[in-house]
């Protein structure tokens, strides 16, 4: 971080707003672009009067990764991997929202039981995500055990995801027409184990931090922003129902078979630091719920599409049947055609509503991918919720966004 004195630095005075100077005695301070919250890499440009803050512009694309136009020379198989460098705290809700859009586009009735481990590994990786989030912006306000805490949960989370598809982080365990492999048997005692105990660690979090007065005096009344300004700003997930709006696309559009699950949507009318805060413990007691649900009703039956040609046979019947070895042949070297036409799926992920946008032109290669991501669009409230703050409160406030930077440049 170093700070330049107004006009002393070629181009940082236009980074602010066109055509404005910064007034008089004022400091153009550059934040970045190493992100303070270690979710990447981000630049602010600040403009200060002594420690408060009145003008803020955050300078992105330096992760610019080029993935939405990767998409179009890759089968459509082969793009399920590319979404999972898009977030990589959710790589199981960007494959999810993904190929629930491919399967729009190709009419798929994809089997519960396939439906149902969706929302199970779903509701897992938001409860990772917020693991994340959580010890990370501790770690920032200076909390450094609850980072420790975190991660130890988080380690299990991961070996789940390593029994299921065999990769801890970039699972792309979900697949056009269902799963890639069936949940290996002791997955869902595995599962059981984590999450029987995980309530009490959650209720160790709170004792940590929730009436922590170092916590409360550096998250209360920090970062405020108003409903109005909220949905203004595309804000979305937890931020904006910690400002009271209670929009959560698992309820009001249910994708996946979410509507056959009993869950609460929490929400705080705060609109601070601390109701975001409290926001997403809330949601992880509300993903145990899911999961424990998930796990006690589990169906019975396939765990993929019987689509030949689109999804691939089972490897028993590819090694003992000439059809099945064609079908997987011809799958995995040229792909499949899809009805040209287009779709859209948007999904809840940890940080607000994902969504995906489809163009097929009929060839086994979309023509157009374009993905929504949260974090690009909560990232535009930055400036009305640290404008007229004091510096300090700025990395406070960015870690209440939960912003990933790889969704935000992709």
């Amino acid at each position: 971080m170093s700070a330049f004195a107004s006009g002393s630095v070629s181009g940082f005075d236009s980074l602010l707003e066109p055509g404005q100077a910064p007034r008089a005695g004022h400091l153009i301070l550059n934040m970045g672009p190493q992100h303070p919250s270690t979710h990447g890499v981000l630049r602010l440009v600040l403009e200060i009067d002594g420690e408060v803050v009145v003008r803020v512009r955050p300078v992105i694309g330096y992760l610019h990764t080029g993935i939405e136009k990767s998409c179009e020379s890759k089968l459509y198989q082969q793009v399920v991997t590319l979404t999972d460098r898009i977030d990589y705290l959710c790589p199981l809700t960007n494959n999810l929202c993904y190929v629930l859009t491919v399967e729009k586009l190709l009419g798929l009735e994809i089997p519960r039981k396939a439906q149902w481990v969706r929302v199970l590994l779903n509701e897992l990786t938001r409860i990772n995500s917020h693991l994340v989030w959580l010890g990370t912006h501790a770690l920032d306000i200076g909390a450094m055990t609850m980072f420790l805490y975190t991660f130890r949960e988080r380690e299990e989370i991961l070996k789940i995801f390593e029994m299921a598809s065999g990769q801890r982080m970039m699972t792309s365990y979900f697949r056009i027409g269902g799963l890639a492999l069936e949940p290996p048997l002791g997955l869902l005692e595995r599962v059981r184990a984590f999450i029987s105990g995980f309530s009490a660690k959650i209720d160790e979090y709170e004792t940590l931090l929730t009436r922590n007065s170092i916590w409360m005096g550096r998250t209360r009344g920090v970062g405020v922003i108003s409903a109005a300004d909220a949905i203004a700003a595309g804000l979305t997930g937890p931020c904006l129902r910690a400002a009271g709006v209670p929009l959560d696309l698992r309820k009001t559009q249910p994708y996946s078979g979410y509507q056959e699950f009993d869950f609460s949507v929490p929400v705080r009318t705060e609109s601070d630091v601390y109701a975001r805060y409290l926001v997403r413990l809330a949601e992880l007691r509300e993903s145990v719920k899911i999961v424990t649900q998930a796990m006690a009703g589990l169906p019975e039956g396939p765990f993929k599409a019987q689509a030949p040609g689109i999804v691939l046979p089972d490897r028993d019947k590819m090694k003992s049947e000439m059809e099945a070895l064609i079908y997987h042949f011809k799958i995995v070297t040229e792909g499949f055609r899809v009805p040209a036409g287009q779709a859209f799926q948007a999904v809840e992920s940890p940080r607000g509503i994902m969504s995906y946008y489809i163009v097929s032109d009929g060839t086994s290669r979309p023509y157009r991918v374009h993905m929504r991501c949260p974090s690009y669009a909560n990232l535009q409230s930055l400036a009305r919720m640290v404008e007229g703050r004091l510096l300090a409160d700025v990395v406070a406030v960015i870690g209440s966004l939960d912003i990933v930077l790889g969704e935000t440049d992709r």
